[in-house]
C-alpha cells in the first residue's frame, strides 16, 4: 500500500535565514513592502508500507535524519 507525505522544511524561529533576507532584499528593491520572509524545502515522499503507522515512523526518521538539520530547521510532516 502507498503512503504519501509532505514534509516542510523551515529555518528555526529563533535563527537567521540568509536566503530569505537575500529574498526579501530584491523584493524591497521591487518597491514592495514586506515584514519578513523565510525560505524552506518541500519534499513529497511515497512510501511503499503496509501498516500507516510504520509508514509514519519511516517518515519522521527521514525528515530527522535526512531531510532537515535539527540544530538548524523545524520539520512538519502532513499525509497527503
Amino acid at each position: 500500500m502507498e503512503h504519501r507525505f509532505r514534509v516542510i522544511v523551515m529555518p528555526r524561529k529563533d535563527l537567521l535565514d540568509p536566503q530569505g533576507r537575500a529574498v526579501k532584499g530584491v523584493i524591497s528593491e521591487m518597491g514592495i513592502k514586506v515584514k519578513d520572509v523565510k525560505v524552506g524545502k518541500v519534499i513529497e515522499i511515497v512510501i511503499e508500507e503496509k501498516d500507516e503507522g510504520r509508514a509514519w515512523e519511516t517518515v519522521e526518521e527521514l525528515s530527522r535524519k535526512v531531510f532537515s538539520n535539527p540544530i538548524i530547521e523545524d520539520y512538519k510532516i502532513e499525509k497527503i
